[in-house]
């Protein structure tokens, strides 16, 4: 079963930066949008972060102009880089992959399916 790793997550000062990677531990096909979530204490997992097959990319308002997503087709690998961090941003990072299932075992239409990876924790300081 292929998970998701991630990794680059850490403690940061107010106004540091972090940059978050997250990788399949095996081969991945048909690959749609990759995106961030977070979950901070006592709140509800929200979307960071999301980029599209070709590139495009959406923002939650809170972290526009402070967060880049990006991707490495090549290797599956999705990206976050943090700037300007602030208190909070603090909060448990989880990366997640959609991907298409296609060909006799899923019909005419196909299915989908979603990894999660296992989370990183990301801290700012005031």
């Amino acid at each position: 079963q292929v998970q998701l790793v991630e990794s680059g997550g850490g403690l940061v000062q107010a106004g540091g930066s972090l940059r978050l990677a997250c990788a399949p531990s095996g081969t991945i096909f048909n690959i749609n949008h990759m995106a961030w979530y977070r979950q901070a204490p006592g709140k509800e997992r929200e979307l960071v972060a999301k980029i599209f097959s070709g590139g495009n990319a959406n923002y939650c308002d809170s972290v526009k102009g402070r967060f880049t997503i990006s991707r490495d087709n090549a290797k599956n690998t999705v990206y976050l880089q943090m700037d300007s961090l602030k208190p909070e941003d603090t909060g448990v990072y989880y990366c997640n992959v959609n991907i298409d299932l296609v060909g006799s075992d899923y019909g005419v239409w196909g299915s989908e399916y979603t990894y999660w990876g296992q989370g990183t924790q990301v801290t700012v300081s005031s």
